[in-house]
């Protein structure tokens, strides 16, 4: 064995397709095309969606819902959050700085406080909304509430 006479492994290639090379090669004529149609033709690009003249499904289906703009996002604070927070950080005042601090909001978003969990120290808390269990919570343990 030497190089002269080293060969591909039998079967392993094949000799590629030599389309529209004239009717004796057996890929002449349409070129493995068809018979005219849009596919036939040079420069054919199927449009997404395209369902070949059906109506497309996404002029079926009708539009619904809508988006309020008028909506105000709240990121979702709960009174044990506060509890632990105000323990770590030996704070009888928590505000939004506070919040930003710790890391459980970004300084452009709105905080709610929420009444999930249980409030043991006097609070004086800092924040854009209440909810109606989470501020009487923090008054019955002693604190107040601010609203921003």
């Amino acid at each position: 064995m030497n190089l002269s006479n080293l060969k591909p492994a039998a079967g392993s290639t094949k000799t590629r397709k030599r389309i529209g090379r004239g009717t004796g090669s057996g890929l002449g004529g349409t070129s493995t095309r068809g018979h005219k149609g849009a596919k036939s033709r040079s420069g054919y690009s199927r449009k997404i969606g395209f369902e070949g003249g059906q109506m497309p499904i996404q002029r079926r289906l009708p539009k619904f819902g809508f988006k309020n703009f008028n909506r105000v996002e709240f990121k979702a604070v709960n009174l044990d959050t506060l509890q632990t927070l105000a323990e770590s950080l030996s704070v009888t005042k928590i505000g939004i700085e506070n919040l930003i601090e710790a890391g459980f909001i970004s300084s452009n978003q709105l905080v709610k406080i929420l009444g999930n969990g249980l409030l043991t120290i006097k609070l004086d808390v800092e924040a854009n909304a209440f909810s109606k269990s989470a501020e009487a919570a923090i008054v019955a343990a002693g604190g107040t509430v601010a609203k921003i």
